[in-house]
């Protein structure tokens, strides 16, 4: 079980009601495949992706349209689309045969695309001389078989492991506890935030915490979000959009599968090659029309620019093959 926040907060939950909402209260007078409103349900983990897409989309269109996005749960994801709430949604996983046959039952089409290859990240404090650790050594943190760091070798910190999650209910979660821990509980000293930058905060604040958070958090081109549009737009057009740098106010740790000594941090090459052990997929899933704004989003992200947009943020495009670089 894990507990929520090693800070406290107060959790406002979106429901679908505000979702379908949206939709009511906002009504577009046209709706084409650039212009209109559509809503997006998306994974939490991903926010910082899917905020770039719908930022280029909507100047491309000029501002005749407007995604309004939501940031929930898997279960949240899927809920809202097979409840009929959004069209378009954003998940670690394509749909089972069941719920794809339940949609086409309402005589509904589905369109699903795996998007990108996203990269768990481990990050902690610049002070923690930690720089690697095994996929075995992550479990045993994660189950409470080891509790402090100077179990991992001479020369750690003095004191117990802290172990920071954006949200209990975030996919991030999911994919630890099924691919890293084999099921098991986590431990005592697994903590729950409430966003991602909490996670950051928490990590900058204590030398002793360890947060999990997706590979796009990390990513020190993100930082072209503070650039003017127009810049943040042209600089796609860049032949080069390889991500090889991150966030230096935390240490990226290094990680090294079961079978593999050697260590490596969440690289989009790494992640190309599998060298980088802990990575998902990330799909985007669709019941819209042709024709429609939110088909017309679905378009763009899986085209060729919205993948640019995703090779930005440091997490690896299904389509676009990343730069080979040479990394310590």
């Amino acid at each position: 079980m894990i507990k929520k926040g090693i800070i406290k907060y107060t959790r406002i939950a979106l429901t679908s009601l505000l979702i379908a909402g949206a939709i009511s209260c906002r009504k577009a007078p046209t709706n084409t495949s650039t212009s209109g409103i559509a809503t997006i349900v998306c994974d939490a983990s991903f926010e910082n992706i899917m905020d770039q897409e719908i930022d280029v989309f909507e100047y491309n269109t000029k501002g005749k349209a407007s995604i309004i996005p939501y940031y929930e749960s898997e279960k949240a994801c899927i809920d809202s689309l097979l409840d009929f709430k959004t069209k378009l949604i954003v998940i670690t996983r394509d749909l089972n045969e069941k719920e794809k046959e339940y949609i086409k039952a309402k005589n509904r089409n589905v369109r699903s695309n795996r998007i990108a290859v996203d990269a768990i990240a481990l990050i902690v404090n610049p002070d923690n001389p930690i720089e690697q650790l095994s996929v075995s050594e992550i479990a045993d943190i994660l189950t409470g078989k080891t509790t402090e760091w100077s179990q991992l070798g001479p020369g750690m910190l003095k004191g117990d492991i802290q172990v920071v999650f954006d949200n209990e209910g975030s996919s991030t979660v999911q994919y630890m506890r099924d691919s890293v821990m084999n099921g098991e509980k986590f431990a005592d000293n697994v903590f729950a935030q409430n966003t991602n930058q909490e996670v950051f905060t928490q990590v900058q604040n204590r030398k002793n915490a360890i947060g999990i958070i997706g590979v796009s958090w990390i990513s020190a081109d993100m930082r072209t979000r503070d650039l003017p549009r127009e810049e943040r737009i042209k600089s796609l057009n860049q032949q080069d959009t390889t991500v090889s740098e991150f966030d230096t106010s935390v240490k990226v740790l290094k990680v090294s599968g079961k079978d593999d000594f050697r260590a490596y941090k969440p690289y989009q090459g790494y992640i190309y090659d599998g060298s980088y052990p802990l990575h998902r997929s990330m799909y985007m899933i669709s019941t819209a029309a042709n024709g429609s704004l939110s088909h017309g989003f679905y378009s763009f992200v899986t085209g060729t620019i919205g993948q640019k947009i995703i090779q930005r943020t440091g997490i690896l495009p299904a389509r676009v093959q990343p730069r080979m670089v040479n990394l310590n």
